[in-house]
């Protein structure tokens, strides 16, 4: 635990693990309530996992680009701290699992010599940026968004107007009009364009999955590229002010968006421009370091399938705009991969590619940058990897969430029946190894981690009650979802709950149906055409329950029968005074204040010292029994309790006190300013805490 406190180059980072280390031993000496320091290891990306007293580790990977550095700094932590597996997320993130609480900050140090970072990983903050997989190599491309998707990586990490706010947030790039970054479910989406020469963005705000999915609204036509930085700040202050905290379940951008209107949205962000310290940001696309692929001369090989071979080039190379140059997809099963093939991988792009590889959306691996005459040298070398199964990003390659594996959420199993659904097309379908139009998803719960409600077909775990009242694993299938481009996209309807024995015959049943009534249209057109009822008359009898037998209570990779657990948490045993709490939070923000302020940071600091000032007031109204919720309802609340009744005398309403943060630009004296005012206004509020505890007394 004491090597990372020297070892650390970057400050800002080493600062950051030293806190999380320090945090980890006060929460294990019973210093530091459950919740907030929930809240400080979900944004380093430490995360609970199903299983009691070991985490799963979130390692963020800006729009999916990894270095062969990278990968082995990954392993080899990996193999330390985890159990060599490597997980591809939905968002081009990695993950690892069975980690111990008490070594993360020594993992986050080993990982950050190859500047990889847990930063905001997990939490409610600006998560991973993701990308087209393809992105600066795409030959439809106008641009490569790949400077621009690090640019606002880069420029949101650890800033405090998205540290603290209700729900996570997450923003997508995609690099054409097919939009395979998909836009539309995104709180916020950019499409790449050109408009008289100018490389800017169409914008798409506050779309998003879960129980409630909801189609994102266009912002902007075009956005210029150097406006796309201050808009997104805009569209934070915004939600981190008016954004729901009370009901979790509400508090994504999708639902302040629903609730308010495009319209008014948009007067919000305009009323903060006057708080953003730049107003445009140019984003030097020139001085992005793309990967420099090898000159290295073809070796002789020798395929010795040459139809084996011939299938995976139909189905797993990509075209590339490099001329002489294509990009290989490798189908990852279920996004898992060990780091003894990871190593290996390493060393065969280091040679032969770019140093690179690209983690996608669908959970699998594209190669970027390899010569043409190389690529029987890579199937080669992949197939010793047992990484050459045909058919990436086709209709065999089924995205599923980790569900019940390891996954406090899961209610049945994502990956076990992905795999049984899997063997199913490729035994009985092979004609789908080609189908790049049928997309499958799965789920294992309805928070839609595996994207299932966006897909042709999804399936969500679910459970099943006979008559007698016994629980089985079920499934609810979904039809009819897709992304249709340029921002636009179909989400799926429900069209029955089966038991998930059933699931690979309702897959039969819909295929042999597409097959002999589908003439010749995408799965969507499809779907439309025929309408929800027409698949649930097909499909209904598979509902029924009065029939089950033993094997259907045992869920699919499963030997025991199914156990119906959700959310087994971490238990502080301790209660903490929540008020006190908060109130050592409020100082903490006015350090923070006072140091971005020395550093010449002004609207960090601003923001620091408006954090501190919401933040005493929610103490304040906790400590009056009132509920809270969004920072404008506590704001309101505050002068009705303690302004208005003449409880709390500060010169002037509490609206309009903590309000001047959009209302100045955010320069040296202002800032100074509003430092002294949130210091006031907690010396205020603590001293009325105490005179009413005292007489309490």
């Amino acid at each position: 635990m004491q090597t990372f406190r020297t070892e650390i180059e970057n400050p800002i980072v080493e600062r950051d693990i030293i806190e999380l280390a320090d945090k980890i031993a006060a929460f294990n000496n019973l210093q530091i309530d459950e919740e907030k320091f929930r809240s400080l290891r979900l944004a380093r990306g430490v995360y609970g996992q199903r299983q009691e007293g070991v985490q799963m580790i979130r390692i963020k990977l800006p729009y999916g680009k990894v270095m062969s550095n990278q990968l082995r700094r990954i392993s080899e932590v990996s193999d330390e701290y985890s159990r060599g597996r490597l997980h591809i997320t939905t968002r081009q993130d990695i993950q690892i699992h069975y980690v111990d609480l008490n070594r993360t900050p020594e993992l986050w140090a080993e990982l950050e010599r190859d500047d990889v970072t847990l930063r905001e990983a997990c939490g409610n903050v600006v998560r991973n940026v993701t990308a087209s997989e393809t992105a600066g190599i795409d030959v439809d491309e106008p641009f490569d968004v790949s400077p621009y998707a690090d640019a606002l990586f880069k420029f949101f990490l650890r800033n405090p107007i998205c540290q603290e706010m209700g729900r996570k947030f997450k923003v997508s790039f995609s690099s054409t009009d097919e939009d395979t970054g998909l836009s539309y479910l995104h709180d916020l989406g950019f499409i790449a364009k050109i408009e008289n020469g100018v490389r800017g963005f169409k914008v798409m705000v506050a779309g998003g999955l879960g129980s409630q999915p909801r189609h994102a609204e266009t912002l902007y036509e075009f956005l210029p590229s150097d406006k796309i930085i201050p808009v997104m700040e805009g569209v934070l202050r915004v939600f981190d002010r008016f954004g729901e905290r009370k009901s979790r379940a509400k508090a994504r951008m999708k639902f302040l968006l629903k609730d308010i209107g495009l319209e008014a949205f948009r007067n919000l962000i305009e009323e903060e421009q006057n708080a953003i310290e730049f107003k445009t940001v140019a984003i030097d696309a020139e001085s992005y370091v793309a990967s420099t692929p090898v000159s290295i001369e073809a070796p002789e090989v020798e395929i010795k399938d040459q139809a084996a071979f011939d299938l995976w080039k139909s189905t797993n190379l990509i075209p590339q705009k490099q001329e002489g140059y294509v990009a290989i997809g490798i189908k990852v099963l279920l996004g898992d991969f060990y780091t003894d093939k990871a190593r290996l991988l390493a060393g065969l792009v280091d040679k032969y590619a770019a140093g690179e590889i690209r983690l996608t959306l669908r959970q699998n691996i594209v190669i970027p940058f390899v010569k043409e005459d190389l690529v029987p040298l890579f199937y080669q070398e992949l197939k010793k990897l047992e990484f050459v199964e045909a058919g990436y990003n086709k209709a065999v390659d089924i995205t599923a969430c980790p569900g019940t594996d390891t996954c406090n959420l899961g209610i049945s199993s994502s990956t076990g029946i992905a795999e049984e659904l899997e063997k199913v097309i490729a035994a009985e379908y092979p004609q789908y190894l080609k189908n790049e139009d049928l997309v499958i998803k799965i789920s294992g719960c309805m928070n839609a981690c595996g994207q299932h409600n966006m897909a042709n077909i999804g399936f969500q775990g679910m459970t099943v009650r006979t008559p007698d009242k016994l629980v089985a694993p079920a499934l609810q299938v979904l039809l009819g979802g897709g992304n249709l481009g340029n921002g636009n996209g179909a989400f799926a309807d429900k069209v029955v709950k089966v038991p998930s024995k059933r699931g690979p015959e309702a897959l039969r049943r819909i295929f042999n149906d597409f097959e002999a009534n589908g003439n010749g249209q995408q799965f969507v057109e499809y779907y439309k055409e025929k309408g929800e009822k027409y698949f649930y008359d097909f499909l209904n009898d598979l509902q029924d329950v009065t029939n089950l037998t033993q094997e259907d209570f045992i869920d699919w990779g499963e030997e025991e029968k199914y156990l119906k657990e959700i959310g087994i948490g971490e238990c502080a045993g301790v209660v903490i005074d929540l008020i006190a709490t908060l109130f050592l939070e409020s100082d903490e923000k006015i350090e923070n204040a006072n140091e971005a302020f020395g550093n010449g940071v002004y609207s960090g600091a601003i923001y620091y010292a408006y954090q501190s000032i919401v933040n005493s007031a929610k103490a304040s109204l906790l400590a009056a029994e009132k509920k809270t919720n969004t920072h404008a309802s506590i704001i309101s609340q505050f002068d009705e309790e303690f302004i208005s009744s003449g409880k709390i005398d500060l010169g002037t309403s509490f609206a309009d006190l903590i309000y001047q943060i959009n209302k100045f630009a955010p320069t040296a004296e202002f800032a100074e300013k509003y430092i002294k005012d949130a210091g006031r206004f907690l010396q205020e509020v603590r001293a009325y805490r105490e005179a009413e505890t005292s007489v309490a007394q």
